[in-house]
């Protein structure tokens, strides 16, 4: 009898190709398919050794070479070419068997593959897969949405080539259709966050403190022996310590200072907005790769003025300071995208856990990090926690950091050194704990030249003012 694959894996560029050397890896038989055969070929031929594969030319003999009920794993591009290889492969699918979409696709076309293919009898998964290549080949963080019936099949053979914590695997049913991609989608928006927000850290050290790439290296790791201990962190250290082979000079000296994006940033910000959730720390990191990125506008702008160097005092502390606002900002980023989690979970009936999305983010992905135990540890005392900023560990972390972040921020402006995230985590923070906010002024405005009416502190109900005749007040 001709063996057949526990799964399949279609789209062998580098992320389809390390999945499915991960499975190979972990004894699952694996079948292979690409557009392009060669690539088939190439990837059989060097890591034939590393498992057992079934490599296809054709779309058929791949559908025919997976055991019932067939689980079918897609790693191409988002957008159209997904929706292609859905096509191709769908009519060649029998009832219950799945389709599972490993790429970064918006949480909103999943929803509506999920629905179309349900229609025809199909079960579709939308899985977030976060580490990069060497995580999608030695053990991701993986976050599958969709049928909960789908993962009785397909959660097992996830868990089993997930990365590990404490014996914990790093994937979990997320929720229905479009959850695991929306959890994906948040987790990359704070991974913009906190990739500004330690580049801001190393700007006011190389230009406030004066340090030199090679010694923020150092302060990075010891950093990183800490309260900080991230995957992030790691690797910041380990770039500002690299040496340019050609130029002798520091790595990050070598390098254009023009952040690309992918649109994962760019969705979460957009998503928050539709759902009325104040994430302005992924926001202004989205916003900061966009103005790194516009050169004819800063060229244009170059001789602007600013502080005069040398003129504003720095702190003797300003190293420890940096790591007290890193820390405290670090909190606010992870704090606005959990509520965005949770604000998304209750509009589309998700019922997501955030305890359990920190528990999966702790190894595998690019954000694991040493305190999502604590965030952990935080949903599981009080699963509806408002924030995490309520919570009696990240209170106390955050007090502690008040007068460090305060003077982080203030010796920025004073030197003219650009902190949006720094700042606005900031901003964010002095806002939720405000008794009054300024708002009560935007309504008297708005009802002054749109008449949308305001709400009084002291009665309920919708009131106007008759602003351009005698002003006396109205009911709406």
């Amino acid at each position: 009898m001709t063996e057949k694959a526990q799964i399949g894996v279609t789209g062998l560029a580098v992320m389809g190709r390390n999945l499915a050397r991960n499975f190979a890896r972990h004894g699952h038989t694996v079948a292979l398919h690409n557009r392009s055969y060669s690539r088939t070929k190439e990837l059989f031929e060097t890591f034939g050794h590393e498992g057992t594969f079934i490599p296809s030319e054709t779309a058929e003999q791949f559908v025919a070479s997976l055991e019932r009920p067939r689980r079918l794993i897609i790693m191409v591009k988002a957008g159209t070419p997904t929706d292609a290889v859905i096509d191709e492969f769908a009519p060649l699918l029998d009832e219950g068997d799945m389709i599972v979409d490993g790429g970064n696709a918006h949480f909103a076309d999943t929803r509506r593959r999920e629905r179309t293919l349900r229609e025809r009898g199909l079960l579709f998964v939308g899985a977030g897969i976060s580490g990069g290549e060497e995580g999608a080949l030695n053990g991701p963080s993986i976050m599958p949405g969709g049928p909960a019936e789908s993962y009785d099949a397909l959660g097992p053979l996830l868990e089993d080539i997930s990365a590990k914590v404490d014996g914990t695997p790093c994937c979990t049913h997320i929720g229905p259709d479009g959850a695991g991609h929306f959890v994906k989608m948040v987790h990359n928006g704070i991974e913009y966050a906190d990739m500004q927000l330690i580049a801001e850290a190393y700007d006011l050290l190389r230009h406030a403190a004066g340090l030199a790439p090679g010694e923020i290296a150092e302060v990075f790791r010891g950093w990183n022996t800490g309260r900080l201990d991230s995957y992030l962190i790691e690797i910041t250290a380990e770039v500002l310590g690299h040496t340019d082979s050609v130029t002798g000079q520091p790595f990050v000296d070598v390098v254009l200072d023009q952040a690309e994006q992918k649109g994962t940033g760019r969705w979460t910000v957009q998503t928050a907005l539709d759902l009325g959730v104040p994430v302005s720390g992924i926001a202004e990191a989205v916003f900061a790769r966009s103005l790194s990125g516009n050169a004819h506008l800063r060229a244009a702008t170059q001789g602007l003025p600013g502080p005069v160097p040398g003129q504003a005092p720095v702190p003797a502390s300003l190293v420890d300071d940096v790591e007290q606002a890193l820390y405290a900002s670090k909190i606010v980023a992870y704090a606005q995208g959990f509520n965005q989690i949770q604000a998304g979970s209750a509009e589309y009936g998700w019922r997501v856990d955030p305890g359990a999305i920190a528990t999966i983010w702790r190894g595998g992905c690019i954000i694991r990090a040493k305190f999502l135990d604590r965030i952990r540890d935080a949903y599981d005392t009080v699963p509806a926690l408002p924030s995490l900023l309520t919570d009696e560990y990240f209170l106390d972390a955050v007090r502690g950091a008040q007068d460090a972040w305060r003077r982080v921020v203030t010796t920025a402006v004073q030197l003219g050194i650009p902190v949006p995230g720094f700042a606005t985590a900031l901003s964010y923070y002095d806002g939720l704990r405000a008794e009054r906010l300024p708002a009560a002024l935007v309504q008297g405005q708005r009802d002054f030249f749109g008449a949308h009416t305001y709400r009084r502190i002291d009665r309920a109900g919708a009131f106007h003012v008759t602003w351009g005749g005698d002003r006396a007040e109205t009911s709406a």
